[in-house]
């Protein structure tokens, strides 16, 4: 172990590492193996008692799993000593435990860690996104243009580690003879101390023949501090204390060059110009010979704002019902986005058909069918966000306008710049200066607390639902007076009178199924349901969606808003927006 403590993290900020080293493991003739090396973070430097062979001086059988364990370590595993293990040659992130938490098999890559060659291993942390990859390279030497990561796993490790902690090395023989050799380990990482951001170097080299390998770690190392310090100087942090050259370090969505995003829109021309909106104009382009959408970001600091959020979180998720985001930018003081290419466009360019011109509209009018898959896609993509995620991720700004739509006309939730992320064990909401969102999808609760949670984006999803049923926006104007209407409040009015199905669209002449259509009605309401703690979580929501549950109970009459809400008379079994919601004996309700 490195005999200096690391400071980890300081007053919220997490601090960036670089760990790279060399090692050479080998097993001795005729024997079983042992048990390989690990790279370790951890709040002891002692080795813990009968922590040997199979514990990979890590823990031991009676403190394996436990939290007071407080180690983070990327094992290198030359043996199959556990069942949980994938098998005798791989590479594994372990928390608390010497089983991983993800783990990679090299047998495909022609690398045997106990063969007796040098093997390269680089662990790269981004304290700004949490974003840790973990790389594997044959042999002594590394490349600049490194191949991709194993693993590349999202981890905010105040999760799990103290703010100081030690770095280093641990490794076990086994019951047979393996040398496990540490041949040279270059470290460096932002020391948040209470004076400010100093720099933790260390370098160790055995006496063997390894220059070269040295030279380019420190290159590589070399470049990365460089970068960090001179973005750092004109790059002031967001509200949530992101930055710009916090991102560049992640691998996630490739940095772009200007003059190719430049070649690929024709220089911004005009003719390529696909819409605009808050933050600025969207393009039709080419890239490497495939179309895409690239958003041209207006250089403000709510534009920063947008491409940081954009790419810490978008970025660093997948699912079939999100919009890619392919790369970024930021060069002479541009700020582009480039997305996949939806080419159905928006969700809003046909749902709000001027009834009037709809002869000459016909090509836009979605059919029930195609309606209810977009909803259920939707769903889905906000069920993964705030369930599947390693990090729960709020949208804030769901509506018609951020649905894209792709050849089949499948939706892909989109515009991810009001977006928040932060652990599952941290508070469940994300307080705001500025109110944020879209007028009429907005939660009545979000201008008395300034906060989002995962209730807020259930209630935009709740309006979005009514506004692709119903075929009108989320506040319009009745034709009868320029009264504008909450359509909330007229799908409510017309179930307190038991017709509701005349909410939907009748553009659609009653072709549409007439059970899947209350049920999306009856959820839209439960999903916009005054009190926060009465509305069903997006799984409840999916749920019902896909016909494999009832939709909530709601009350004939919408409830008055009352802030601070009183909490539900029942319990709710999925934390923390609710499960399927039982109602109070004395509403009642109808389907």
């Amino acid at each position: 172990m490195y005999h200096k403590k690391f400071k980890l993290s300081n007053n919220g900020k997490v601090a960036d590492f670089n760990s790279t080293f060399v090692i050479n493991t080998k097993t001795s003739e005729g024997s079983t193996g042992g048990e390989g090396l690990a790279f370790i973070l951890a709040k002891y430097s002692e080795i813990p008692d009968k922590s040997h062979g199979q514990w990979l001086g890590i823990v031991n059988a009676s403190t394996n799993g436990l939290e007071q364990n407080s180690i983070v370590a990327i094992e290198f595993d030359t043996k199959k000593s556990f069942p949980e293990d994938i098998d005798g040659n791989h590479v594994g992130l372990n928390i608390n435990s010497v089983y991983s938490n993800t783990s990679v098999s090299l047998n495909s890559s022609n690398i045997r860690i106990a063969s007796g060659n040098d093997t390269t291993g680089m662990i790269m942390y981004n304290g700004t996104t949490y974003l840790m990859d973990v790389y594997v390279v044959k042999g002594n030497t590394i490349a600049r243009n490194l191949p991709e990561p194993i693993i590349s796993m999202y981890i905010d490790l105040r999760d799990f580690l103290p703010n100081d902690v030690y770095i280093g090395f641990s490794a076990s023989t086994g019951l047979s003879t393996e040398l496990n050799c540490v041949k040279s380990w270059f470290f460096v990482g932002s020391d948040l101390d209470d004076k400010g951001s100093s720099t933790l170097w260390v370098k160790v080299t055995v006496s063997v023949s390894v220059s070269l390998s040295v030279v380019l770690i420190l290159s590589l190392a070399g470049v990365f501090l460089y970068r960090r310090r001179k973005l750092k100087r004109n790059d002031p942090p967001d509200d949530d204390g992101n930055t710009i050259s916090g991102i560049e370090t992640g691998i996630g969505p490739k940095k772009i060059k200007l003059k190719d995003i430049k070649e690929g829109t024709g220089n911004f021309n005009i003719k390529n110009k696909l819409g605009s909106g808050g933050f600025g104009i969207v393009y039709l382009g080419i890239l490497d010979g495939i179309e895409v959408a690239v958003k041209r970001i207006d250089n403000t600091p709510a534009g920063k704002q947008n491409l940081i959020a954009e790419v810490t979180t978008i970025g660093s998720l997948h699912h079939k019902n999100l919009v890619r985001l392919i790369g970024w930018c930021h060069e002479n003081n541009e700020l582009i986005l480039v997305y996949e290419y939806m080419p159905n466009r928006s969700l809003d360019y046909y749902i709000h058909i001027d009834s009037e011109n709809q002869n000459e509209n016909k090509t836009k009018l979605l059919s029930w069918e195609i309606r209810h898959n977009i909803v259920c896609g939707v769903a889905q993509a906000l069920d993964y966000l705030h369930n599947e995620c390693s990090r729960r991720v709020l949208h804030r700004d769901i509506k018609a306008s951020n649905i894209m739509l792709d050849s089949d006309f499948n939706a892909c939730l989109g515009d991810f710049g009001l977006a928040r992320m932060f652990s599952l064990s941290e508070t469940s909401h994300h307080s705001t200066k500025e109110i944020a969102g879209t007028p009429g999808y907005m939660a009545p609760e979000i201008f008395h607390t300034g906060r989002a949670t995962s209730e807020t984006d259930v209630y935009a999803f709740g309006v979005l639902a009514l506004v692709v049923a119903c075929g009108k926006k989320a506040v319009f104007e009745t034709k009868a007076s320029e009264y504008r209407n909450s359509i909330v409040d007229w799908v409510w009015e017309l179930y307190n009178l038991d017709t509701v199905l005349e909410a939907i669209d009748a553009k659609l002449e009653g072709k549409f199924e007439k059970v899947q259509a209350e049920f999306m009605l009856v959820l839209g309401l439960a999903c916009c349901h005054p009190n926060p703690s009465m509305r069903p979580s997006m799984r409840n929501a999916l749920q019902v969606l896909m016909g494999e549950s009832l939709p909530p109970l709601v009350p004939c009459d919408k409830p008055v808003f009352i802030w601070p809400a009183t909490p539900p008379s029942f319990s709710c079994e999925d934390s923390p927006s609710g499960g399927i919601l039982t109602p109070f004996s004395t509403l009642d309700a109808r389907f």
